[in-house]
C-alpha cells in the first residue's frame, strides 16, 4: 500500500516569507517612498549656495552645532556644521533665506516610521491570526482545537494499491489468517451478512510474541480488502496536555468514517488500554484513562461506525482493561503464535526469495536448526546469510551461511581474539562433549547438531546445538529429566575428566533449576504436591515471568526439592559419563583438534568407538 502523507509546511516557512517582505519594503519600496534624505556638505558649500541665493529655509541649532537647510525650491535639505561666522545672519537675509521657527525633519520620518515598526507589526499579527485559524482547522474545526496539530491524531494513512502486501506474503500463520479472512470477505460483500443479519467484530485483537508478524497481518487485511488503512501506534496518543490523547481519538474516528469502509490498525494497544486503577486513584494517569474512555465510547457508543473495523496489537492481553476486550469492542481474539517447522520454512523461502542463494537449499534442515525462532529472527537469519556471503566475496549465499546466520543469532559473531590457553581449550572440549554424551546415551533426546568450542560474543566459549526432529508440543516427565540431566552433563564432564570445577556451566545451571523448578510448581509433576499450581506466569509473550502463590513454608520445600531434583539427575549424568569416559576422552580429543564438529561427525566417532570396544570384550 502507499502511504500518503498530508503536505504540511512548518512554521518557519511563513516567518521566512514574513522576513522577505519587510527586506523587500526596506531595501527598494522604502526607499522609493522616503525620497532622498539629507544630506551631509562642507561649510564651503553652504557658502557657495548662499552666494548663488539658492537657500530656502534653514534652521540653525546651536545645541547640535549643525546648520539644517533646504534650496531655493525645497526639494534637496542639506546639513552642515557651524562656523564662528559673525556675518552668517546678515548674508543669510541678503539671499532670501527663510528662517524656520520649527525644526526641519527628514520629509520621510513618518513613512520611516509606518514601515519600519508599524508593518512589521501588523503583518507577523496578521499571519500569526491566520495560522492559528488553520491549525484550529486542521485539528477537528472549533474553539477548543490546539494549535500545533496537538489535537491531531498523526496517523499514517495507507490507500488503495495493487501492488501491496497480501495474505500470500505472509507464512508461518495459516490459522490467524483464516481468521482474518472472513474479515476480508465482509468488506467485498457486506449484503451477504447483512441479510441473514450477522454482524462482524467490531475489533480484532492480534496476540503474540514480538516479531510473529502482527502488525505485516493487519496490513495483509488491508492489502486483501483494498480499502484505506489507518495505521498508528499506541504511545502516539500519549500527550503532556491532559485532554490531547482524547482529541486524536476523536479526530482518528472521524477521519476514518469519512473514509469508510476502511481498517484502523492501533499497535501496542496496551500503552493506552491497560487496567483502570481502582479506587479512583488515578494519580498521573488522568490523560491515558481520557484516551482509553474516549476510544471505548468511539468503538461502542450510540453513534455507529459503520464500515470502520479496527485491529489491534499486543504482546500483553493480560494487561488490557476488560471494557475493552469484552464482547461489542474487541470482539475476536486472533492469536499469532512463533511459526512451527513447516511455518518457519515457508518464511525462509519467502525471505530467501529476496536474496541470491545457490540452488537445492535444504529449507527443512535450517527450519529445524532454527526452532523457536519468530519470523522476524528469521528474516534477520536470512539477510545474515547474504552479508556473510558477501564478507566471504561470494555473489550468492549458501546453505552454510544459513546455518552459520542461526549461530549468529542464537549465540553471536565469532571472537576473533578470544584466545583460550590449551588448558582452557581442552576443559571447554570435556564440558560440551559431556552435554552432547550425556544427551546421545539417554533415550528421547533430540539428535546432537553441533559441537564448537570457538568462543562468540555473547560470552558463550563454546555451545552443544541440539535439534529436533520435527514439531514439539509436549514433554514428558522422563523427557524433562533427561533434559536436565543433559543441561548437567557439562559440569559432571568437568569432574570426572578434569577433576575440578569450572565457571563454564553457569548458563547451564540456570536452565536445569528452571526446568526443575517448573515441573514442580506449574507441571504438578512432584508427588508431594501433586496438581498444585504454586507458580503464576505473567506477560507469557515478553519472557514469562514467574512469582510463587504459596506460603513461606510452601516455598521452602519446593526449594528442597528442587535442589533434590537437580542432584538426582547430575548424579545420573556424571554416572553416564563415568561408564563411557574412554568415549569422552576420544570426542574431547577430537573436538580440540577440530574446534567445530558435526552431529554426523560425532555420532560416527561414537558409533566406531562402540564397536572397537564391543570388538575387544
Amino acid at each position: 500500500m502507499n502511504e500518503v502523507r498530508k503536505p504540511r509546511k512548518p512554521l518557519i516557512f511563513y516567518y521566512g516569507i514574513v522576513i522577505l517582505v519587510i527586506i523587500v519594503f526596506n531595501s527598494f519600496i522604502m526607499p522609493w517612498l522616503v525620497g532622498q534624505k539629507i544630506k551631509e556638505v562642507d561649510y564651503g558649500t553652504f557658502m557657495s549656495m548662499i552666494e548663488e541665493k539658492n537657500i530656502g529655509r534653514v534652521e540653525i541649532s546651536e545645541s547640535e552645532n549643525k546648520i539644517v537647510f533646504t534650496d531655493r525650491s525645497e526639494n534637496e535639505y542639506y546639513s552642515t556644521a557651524m562656523v564662528d561666522d559673525a556675518d552668517l545672519t546678515d548674508r543669510l537675509y541678503s539671499s532670501g533665506a527663510k528662517f524656520s521657527g520649527q525644526v526641519i525633519e527628514e520629509p520621510s520620518f513618518i513613512l520611516n516610521l509606518l514601515f519600519t515598526w508599524v508593518l512589521p507589526i501588523v503583518i507577523f499579527i496578521a499571519i500569526g491570526q491566520y495560522m492559528s485559524k488553520k491549525m484550529m482547522q486542521k485539528a477537528g474545526g472549533g474553539s477548543g482545537s490546539m494549535m500545533f496539530n496537538m489535537g491531531k491524531s498523526n496517523a499514517k494513512i495507507y490507500v488503495k494499491s495493487s501492488n501491496g502486501i497480501k495474505f500470500d506474503d505472509v507464512e508461518g500463520v495459516d490459522e490467524a489468517e483464516e481468521s482474518l479472512a472472513e474479515i476480508v470477505d465482509y468488506l467485498h460483500n457486506p449484503k451477504k451478512y447483512t441479510e441473514i443479519g450477522a454482524q462482524m467484530p467490531k475489533g480484532i485483537l492480534l496476540v503474540g510474541p514480538p516479531g510473529t508478524g502482527k502488525t505485516m497481518l493487519a496490513k495483509a487485511v488491508a492489502g486483501e480488502a483494498n480499502v484505506p488503512f489507518f495505521s498508528i501506534s499506541g504511545s502516539e496518543f500519549v500527550e503532556m496536555f491532559v485532554g490531547m490523547g482524547a482529541s486524536k481519538v476523536r479526530d482518528l474516528f472521524k477521519q476514518a468514517k469519512e473514509k469508510a469502509p476502511c481498517i484502523i490498525f492501533i499497535d501496542e494497544i496496551d500503552a493506552i488500554g491497560g487496567k483502570r486503577m481502582a479506587g479512583g486513584m488515578s494519580g498521573g494517569h488522568d490523560e491515558r484513562e481520557q484516551t482509553l474512555n474516549q476510544l471505548l465510547t468511539e468503538m461502542d457508543g450510540f453513534e455507529g461506525n459503520t464500515g470502520v473495523i479496527i485491529l489491534a496489537a499486543t504482546n500483553r492481553p493480560e494487561a488490557l482493561d476488560p471494557a475493552l476486550t469484552r464482547p461489542g469492542r474487541f470482539d475476536r481474539r486472533v492469536p499469532v503464535e512463533l511459526p512451527d517447522l513447516k511455518g518457519r520454512e515457508a518464511i525462509l523461502k519467502v525471505h530467501c526469495k529476496k536474496i541470491k542463494t545457490v540452488p537445492n537449499i535444504d529449507f527443512t534442515q535450517v527450519a529445524r536448526m532454527a526452532s523457536g525462532a519468530s519470523g522476524a529472527e528469521l528474516a534477520n537469519i536470512v539477510n545474515e546469510a547474504a552479508l556473510r556471503a558477501v564478507r566471504a566475496g561470494r555473489k550468492m549465499a549458501t546453505q552454510a551461511d544459513l546455518e552459520e546466520s542461526i549461530e549468529v543469532v542464537i549465540a553471536g559473531y565469532q571472537k576473533k581474539n578470544a584466545i583460550l590457553t590449551d588448558k582452557e581449550k581442552m576443559i571447554v572440549a570435556y564440558h560440551e562433549v559431556g552435554h552432547a554424551l550425556v544427551a546421545a546415551m539417554q533415550t528421547n533426546s533430540a539428535p546432537v547438531q553441533k559441537i564448537t568450542i570457538v568462543p562468540r560474543t555473547s560470552g558463550a566459549l563454546g555451545y552443544t546445538m541440539q535439534v529436533d526432529e520435527g514439531n514439539h508440543y509436549l514433554m514428558s516427565k522422563e523427557e524433562i529429566e533427561n533434559k536436565i540431566a543433559t543441561f548437567t552433563g557439562g559440569r559432571a564432564a568437568e569432574e570426572v575428566a578434569v577433576g575440578s570445577v569450572t565457571t563454564g556451566a553457569s548458563n547451564d545451571i540456570e536452565q536445569a533449576t528452571k526446568l526443575a523448578r517448573a515441573m514442580i510448581t506449574r507441571f504438578g509433576m512432584s508427588e508431594d504436591f501433586g496438581m498444585v499450581a504454586l507458580e503464576t506466569v505473567s506477560n507469557q509473550y515478553l519472557g514469562g515471568d514467574a512469582s510463587l502463590a504459596c506460603s513461606a513454608d510452601t516455598a521452602s520445600e519446593i526449594d528442597r526439592q528442587v535442589v533434590a531434583l537437580v542432584k538426582a539427575q547430575y548424579e545420573k549424568a556424571k554416572q553416564i559419563i563415568k561408564d563411557n569416559k574412554q568415549k569422552l576422552d576420544k570426542l574431547a580429543q577430537y573436538l580440540y583438534m577440530h574446534e567445530t564438529i558435526t552431529g554426523e561427525e560425532f555420532m560416527d566417532i561414537l558409533t566406531r568407538t562402540d564397536e572397537k570396544e564391543n570388538n575387544n570384550a
